[in-house]
């Protein structure tokens, strides 16, 4: 209303979804319901546990006090619900919801949260005569003179309760029958100090003429003590007890929303957490929702002291561990990317039309993750940017917003802020591994700082913490005008120790923990881009990371992303070395082969770390067809005797395999050992000579190498590669073979690995599957995809296996015609001779010859062998 003079813009409330949330509500309040409505439920009974409470907890600007405000008003009024939220079990008329706001703002203390709930109580129409004549004592003692209906209309609490008014006539209305009872003088308008005495004597005496009243135990007790702000606190007991006496057709629920809960104090002073706590565990007839920043901590056992009821025992809701039933401690979570865009749709809005273009609400939601505060900070944005005359437009709201920074560290300690900036330099981190960073030698302030709500928890990676997405960027990037904002050289200093710290715990794990190699590389990666660091420990992390053809994702800056369009520095072109490796088993090779060669043509790599892009990079060559270039580069990192050299050899052995040179091949897996791995390249070719056996047995020996050595990845590649050779020669076999491969590549990311056991599948039922040919057509078409070219050529020998066991002349010539054209540049030509021997037939005279290890004549036998004998199925028949 007040940010632009264009009144034609509508800003409006916008409330989104927080269904979850009021499925908590409701089934918190059904719970409650059929606690205190069971046989044998005591109001006075102190000692049992409370389950009376729900905690929703969540980062600064997520909307906690919004959905503070909506649920107190649905609970109110069965219009204000929202169309999405069901209704409560509970009949709506007779709740009694009163939001209670605890921010430093709004100047509330302990004697107002108590008379705001009498308040909402007055609503009942009755005196609640246990409280209301302890009430009356305590105000007489500490506001002489002063009425109570001039305190609530100073206080605005008189125009907020529509019932306020009535509350002076109840209290009133308790002392007169009192007074009248015991025959005192002076009942209307008396004080009650002149018969207190009286009071007491008679409840303890339990005389008939205050029976109603000698029911409530501890009444006189508490009439007896120091009217205080101590005894006040214990006061709320009463008024439970009041409560408890309402014939059936009268009670009411009281739903005592407290929110902004974190003002109470922190965690060192918790005097008023602790009147807080004691009015809940004081009231179990009431239902109360505390909405604030953090985890409420009282059941835990290490706050004995500090609060009154502590430790899960007491408060078994707030558990998370112990609790059997769903836990009371809810974290609201950010928005869906849906939800934001809705929010922003209906925010602003101009002839009921959305003001915000459908592009701008698309960029705001994907940087808000989901944060409501960023979404109403950047319709503020908007609306500035609209008043300078111009249209905003989606690349005005790549921006970190200040305010972000100042919700964040409003109540963290000193401590706790140093750490929250050092482990926004990371992606993840452990309570250890925070302090570290933060070159702090206790946990303490880590430890408290994980609690927080916008530091999430998951066990499924290496470290358990992360920081909220668009927090840690704000910390990063936003303008920070706070007393103790950091200086360059605080960052650079701390972005060290975070370098140091990560090298420490991959070298710790270097040998056992590829989960940790991958975490310490992808950060570590970041800061040495970041804060143009040395590469150090990173050239030794990235050769290890390749060395077993794992691939798992890595999470990597993008170097175009700092406004050159490409790499700048040897952090940079590592950074696009490594995406470009683990991403060749998802992109094309032609991809992969062109980001190789822009890092090579870079010149920014060390000496030590050119082979590993010129090595894949001459891999992805040989994969593309590209078999002289691919030589040529292969010869070079062999010839450099580097880390890669074996794995070189190994590539000129396939390349002579490629060519059907294979006693070339052979001659070169004798030489590379384990480190070549010698054994797959000599299976490779024995299964192309049809000796299936001796293949199987060397991808055997293979994997077992592999196992030893602990190298996950080789041991899939040899399986995958083994369920391939046994599926020509025992399909019941192939089953096991292939389901074994599929478990040892299923957390891997080994495309090409995965299509050779897809074409095991094939082979395995050729044959016996009519839908044979349907499933190649699907599988060629991701070969094409990935641009493995030679992956082509084995599904179309596959396919001619397939026509030969069926007697399918004229769809063998054609497919033998096909890997003509798939092989016309001279590498897999041999396949085109399988093909022959697989359906018996003569070899043209002018087709290229490989140079078979047995010859040739044996070879064809192999192969024609394998058609004639193929073993029955035991559960498909030959379709022949």
């Amino acid at each position: 209303m007040f940010s632009s003079n264009d009144r034609s813009i509508a800003a409006e409330e916008a409330f989104t979804n927080r269904q979850a949330q009021w499925r908590a509500v409701t089934g918190g309040l059904a719970e409650h319901v059929r606690d205190v409505t069971r046989d044998g439920f005591d109001v006075e009974d102190l000692e049992r546990p409370r389950r009376n409470v729900l905690v929703f907890h969540g980062v600064g600007g997520i909307g906690k006090s919004t959905l503070s405000r909506k649920i107190e008003a649905a609970l109110a009024h069965s219009d204000q619900r929202p169309a999405q939220w069901e209704s409560p079990a509970y009949p709506e008329e007779r709740l009694l919801p009163v939001r209670i706001d605890l921010a430093h703002s709004a100047g509330t203390d302990f004697e107002r949260v108590v008379l705001s709930i009498r308040l909402a109580v007055a609503s009942l129409g009755r005196p609640m005569p246990a409280f209301d004549l302890a009430l009356r004592r305590y105000w007489e003692h500490n506001h002489p003179g002063e009425p109570l209906e001039e305190y609530l209309r100073r206080g605005g609490l008189l125009r907020r309760f529509s019932d306020a008014a009535a509350l002076p006539q109840q209290m009133q209305s308790a002392l007169s029958d009192v007074a009248q009872a015991l025959l005192l003088p002076g009942t209307v308008g008396g004080a009650i100090g002149q018969g207190v005495g009286a009071l007491v004597g008679a409840l303890r005496e339990r005389r008939a003429s205050v029976r109603a009243l000698a029911g409530c135990a501890r009444l006189a007790d508490l009439l007896e003590a120091e009217p205080d702000l101590d005894a006040l606190s214990f006061y709320p007991h009463l008024l439970a007890w009041d409560l408890a006496q309402l014939p059936p057709g009268k009670s009411a629920l009281p739903v005592v929303l407290l929110d902004t809960f974190e003002d109470t104090g922190d965690r060192t002073h918790r005097d008023f957490e602790r009147l807080l706590q004691r009015l809940v565990w004081l009231m179990p007839n009431v239902f109360f929702v505390i909405t604030g920043r953090n985890r409420l901590q009282w059941a835990e056992a290490g706050l004995e002291g500090q609060l009154d009821r502590v430790g899960a025992r007491s408060w078994p809701g707030l558990a998370v561990e112990e609790a059997v039933a769903p836990s009371h401690q809810v974290l609201i979570g950010d928005f869906s990317p849906d939800d934001c865009e809705d929010y922003l749709a209906r925010r602003l809005r101009r002839d009921g039309q959305a003001l915000i273009d459908e592009p701008v609400r698309r960029i705001i939601a994907q940087r808000s993750h989901g944060l409501p505060l960023y979404l109403d900070l950047s319709v503020m944005r908007f609306l500035e940017l609209s008043r300078g005359g111009s249209r905003p437009q989606a690349g005005d709201f790549d921006h970190d917003f200040p305010a972000l920074i100042a919700r964040t560290l409003s109540d963290l300690t000193a401590e706790e802020r140093h750490v929250l900036r050092s482990v926004s330099l990371l992606s993840s981190f452990s309570v250890s591994l925070a302090t570290e960073v933060a070159g702090m030698d206790h946990d303490a302030p880590a430890l408290r700082l994980v609690e927080r709500p916008f530091i999430r928890e998951s066990f499924s990676g290496t470290w358990p913490f992360h920081l909220h997405d668009l927090i840690r960027s704000a910390i990063r990037n936003a303008e920070d005008g706070s007393d103790d904002r950091w200086s360059q050289q605080d960052w650079q200093r701390a972005a060290e120790r975070a370098f140091r710290a990560l090298e420490a715990r991959w070298r710790q794990g270097q040998r056992r923990d590829r989960a940790v190699l991958v975490s310490c590389l992808q950060q570590g990666l970041g800061l040495a881009r970041d804060f143009a660091f040395q590469l150090g420990w990173l050239v030794d992390a990235s050769f290890q990371y390749v060395a077993d053809s794992v691939w798992e994702p890595l999470t990597l800056p993008d170097p175009g992303s700092m406004g050159g369009g490409g790499p700048r520095t040897a952090a940079d072109a590592l950074v696009e070395t490594l995406s470009a490796i683990a991403r060749r088993q998802h992109e094309h090779r032609e991809r992969t082969a062109s980001r190789l060669s822009a890092v090579l043509g870079s010149g920014l790599l060390p000496p030590e770390l050119v082979e590993l892009p010129a090595y894949y990079l001459a891999k992805a060559q040989r994969d593309l067809g590209l078999t002289a270039a691919s030589r040529q580069g292969m010869q070079r990192v062999a010839a450099a005797g580097g880390r890669l050299a074996f794995d070189a050899g190994r590539g000129l052995a396939h390349l002579s395999r490629l060519a059907g040179d294979f006693p070339a091949a052979v001659e070169a897996a004798g030489r590379l050992g384990w480190a070549g791995r010698h054994q797959r390249v000599l299976a490779d070719v024995w299964w192309l000579q049809g000796d299936m056996d001796r293949a199987a047995a060397a991808y055997r020996a293979g994997r077992g190498e592999a196992e030893e050595h602990g190298a996950v990845g080789e041991a899939a590649m040899c399986q995958a590669h083994l369920s391939f050779a046994v599926a020509f020669t025992d399909p019941a076999e192939a089953d096991d073979e292939i389901d074994l491969a599929g478990r040892l590549l299923s957390p891997l990311s080994q495309r090409s690995a995965e299509m050779t056991v897809r074409l095991a599948a094939l082979a395995r039922d050729a044959g016996y599957a009519t839908d044979l040919p349907d499933r190649a057509a699907v599988l060629l078409a991701e070969i094409e995809t990935s641009g493995i070219s030679y992956a082509a050529a084995k599904l179309q020998l596959v396919l001619c296996f397939h026509h030969a066991l069926v007697g399918a002349h004229d769809e063998v010539e054609a497919g033998i015609s096909r890997l003509h054209d798939l092989t016309h540049g001279g590498d897999y030509a041999y396949f085109v001779e399988i093909a022959h021997f697989m359906a018996g037939l003569p070899l043209p005279p002018d087709i290229a010859r490989a140079q078979w290890i047995d010859g040739e004549e044996q070879t064809r036998e192999r192969w024609r062998g394998m058609v004639r004998t193929r073993p029955a199925h035991p559960s498909r028949p030959l379709t022949r």
